[in-house]
This record gives structure tokens, C-alpha cells and sequence, in this order.
């Protein structure tokens, strides 16, 4: 079996062909049990075990066990660590054991890539990025891949870690720290939200025309990186269905709030790739996709790192 680590898999998945394979995966479907959701109670706080598992009719087969410990920004150590099996699908053989946290943070910024695709206007050029996290690169890398990204705004609760980001990009990008959260959201033709925020981040009374709302963070129903409001003015779409109804905390808790019913949900990434559901209405709508991660994606991007290697075959 093969053993292929972060270094490997960041080199193998280059994005546009990361993203083109999602959008083939999610059009064809795979089978994908509901996600094994596990609340763990450790000395320092809560973690969660993640077990996600999906496999192809007649194809590869899949499980990723993903950690969670929010607390390991307190040690300066990712809080996401992860590892995925793939299996061929003939005889159910085990082919690779891949490092699960850089396939998780490539696929989930692909995934919003690939609805930002569907969603954001074509000239979209300013991206802001809320949140300083080891995703905040992957999803200034994937919004530039499929749009003209020209200017990058960074806003983080440490503005240490917001200006390290922006002067990583520098060079590619005419980069700034976002002072002031309100401001730089108007600026904005794509808002990306990539914490572990449980109160409201992004108000919808800042939400201008056009802004297409990316929210990765919150993947749990106790998160939310929104108000209501923001809910209320967008034209929503999500991940998957399933995901959104039981883990997306920015959608329960609005709906919980009575601001906004499940129905009003406009589509899930499968029925726009297929042209099931149209994208934005017009011009000047405000659209919004609430992701929380879906096995399909792992696997997808899993069959990206293994038909890239070149002597895994």
C-alpha cells in the first residue's frame, strides 16, 4: 500500500484539475453514508472524530477519520489532522493511505471554488478571506483559479496572522489586512469565511449587490459565521443537502431563529453542476453557498492523488 504524504498530495492536486473532477464526481454521484460524527471530551476541551466514508457503483472506495481539537491554536499546531484510506473496487484492496489534512483543506477549497464557479459574477476581482487558519491560503489559491482575482483583502482576529498572509501573496496579488471587517465585506466580490466562529461574523445589512458569500467554517450546528440577515437577502445554496440540514449551524440557527426555512435553500452543488438549478437570478443578487464538507468531495480528490502518481499504477 502506498503511503502518500502532505508534501505529495499538496504537489499532485493542482487546482483546476482538482476542481474539474469534483464537478464530473458530483454530477455522476457516489454512494455516501451521512458522516460519523463523534464529540470527544478531552482535559483541555472538545474535539470531534470524523469518519467519512463513499465509494463509486462499480469503482473506488473510500474513509477518511478526521480530528478536530479547536484548542491547538493555543499550541500553535493545526486543528485538523486526518487521514484517508483508498481502496480499489474490485476486490476491496487498500491502494493508498493519504494524509488527510491536505487533501481536506485542497477539496474543501475546490468545493467552494467550484460553486464560486457557478455563482460569483465572471469578473469577480476582489476576494476577502476572514479568517487566518491553514485554509486561508488554499482558498486564495482556488477563488483565483476560477475567477480573475487580482486583490486580496485578509481581516483575523490576530493581525499578525492576517499580515503574514497577505505578504506571503504579495508578489501575486495586491494584498491587504482588512482593518475593519464591515468596510472591506463592501469592497468585496467574493467573502470567503473560513473559521471556527460560533457568534456572527458577517452582518447582511453589509452585503452589497453582486457579492457572492462563501461560508466554509462553521461545520457544526453550535457555529456560525453569519447573521440571519445574510440569510435572508441571499439566494442560498449548499454543499448537500443532507450536510446542511444536519451540521450547517449558520442555516439551523437562522431557521432556528425564524428567519429563514429549509425550503428556501435554491439548490446543492450536484443539481447546479447538471444544470438541475439555475445559479444567481440576476446581476445584482447576493448569492450564498454554506458548505460543510461531504464524503463525495475526499473521494474525489483522493482518485486525483492516486491517478497522479506516477508509480502507483
Amino acid at each position: 500500500m502506498r503511503v502518500v504524504s502532505a508534501e505529495e498530495v499538496a504537489g499532485l492536486l493542482e487546482w483546476r484539475g482538482l476542481i474539474d473532477r469534483l464537478a464530473v464526481t458530483f454530477s455522476q454521484g457516489v454512494e455516501s453514508p451521512p458522516r460519523h460524527h463523534h464529540a470527544m471530551h478531552r482535559p483541555d476541551g472538545e474535539a470531534t472524530m470524523l469518519l467519512m466514508p463513499a465509494w463509486e457503483k462499480a469503482g473506488y472506495i473510500g474513509v477518511k477519520m478526521v480530528n478536530v481539537f479547536p484548542q491547538n491554536a493555543d499550541h500553535g499546531i493545526p486543528a485538523i489532522s486526518g487521514l484517508y484510506l483508498l481502496s480499489e473496487g474490485a476486490h476491496g484492496q487498500p491502494l493508498a493511505c493519504i494524509d488527510g489534512s491536505e487533501l481536506t483543506r485542497r477539496r474543501t477549497a475546490a468545493a467552494s471554488a467550484l460553486a464560486a464557479r457557478e455563482l460569483a459574477h465572471a469578473d469577480a476581482s476582489t476576494l476577502l478571506v476572514v479568517g487566518t487558519g491553514k485554509l486561508a491560503p488554499m482558498v486564495i489559491e482556488a477563488h483565483a483559479s476560477v475567477r480573475p482575482i487580482s486583490r486580496v483583502l485578509i481581516w483575523g482576529r490576530n493581525p499578525e496572522k492576517a499580515a503574514a498572509i497577505a505578504d506571503a501573496y504579495a508578489d501575486r496579488f495586491d494584498t491587504a489586512v482588512a482593518e475593519d471587517l464591515e468596510t472591506a465585506v463592501a469592497q468585496a466580490d467574493i467573502v470567503s469565511c473560513v473559521t471556527l466562529s460560533t457568534e456572527p461574523l458577517i452582518k447582511g445589512k453589509w452585503l452589497t449587490a453582486g457579492t457572492h458569500l462563501d461560508l466554509v467554517g462553521a461545520f457544526r450546528p453550535q457555529m456560525r459565521e453569519t447573521d440571519a440577515h445574510c440569510l435572508r437577502r441571499a439566494e442560498v445554496f449548499v454543499d448537500t443537502y443532507a450536510g446542511a440540514r444536519g451540521e450547517a449551524g449558520d442555516i439551523l440557527q437562522a431557521i432556528e431563529e425564524g428567519e429563514f426555512r429549509f425550503e428556501q435553500i435554491q439548490g446543492e452543488l450536484a443539481e447546479l453542476i447538471k444544470g438541475e438549478k439555475a445559479g444567481r437570478s440576476s446581476p445584482e443578487a447576493i448569492t450564498l453557498f454554506k458548505s460543510v464538507g461531504a464524503s463525495l468531495e475526499d473521494l474525489a480528490a483522493a482518485i486525483e492523488v492516486w491517478e497522479a502518481l506516477p508509480d502507483a499504477r
